[in-house]
């Protein structure tokens, strides 16, 4: 994978989201995550399973957790990424202050 970040529900480590080397993006749930009781899916069309999620474009939901207008423009500023780059703005911003539980932190190489 060419670019990983930690997915986190709650604060509790869920799952990694990646970049593949082909442009595709892949979603796992860790399996420590999937054996306790509490786990929760990190969205309804991510339900909770072992096998990995693949698709040739962002999932939706992580796309959903992206700023847009005017705090785009500034996160793309400040961060100096790409306003297409949605996957660099993703690793790049949704540590912190997201609405809802999930939240995104970028791991290092």
């Amino acid at each position: 994978m060419n670019r990983r970040g930690k997915v986190y529900y709650q604060e509790a480590l869920a799952g990694h989201v990646g970049q593949r080397e082909d442009g595709g993006y892949v979603f796992a749930y860790r399996p420590e995550y999937l054996a306790q009781p509490a786990a929760r899916a990190v969205s309804l069309t991510l339900p909770l399973r072992p096998e990995a999620y693949e698709s040739p474009v962002l999932f939706p939901f992580f796309s959903g957790l992206l700023a847009e207008g005017n705090l785009k423009e500034l996160q793309c500023r400040l961060h100096r990424i790409d306003p297409d780059d949605d996957f660099t703005r993703l690793l790049k911003t949704t540590r912190h202050d997201v609405i809802g539980a999930v939240t995104v932190e970028e791991e290092a190489a």
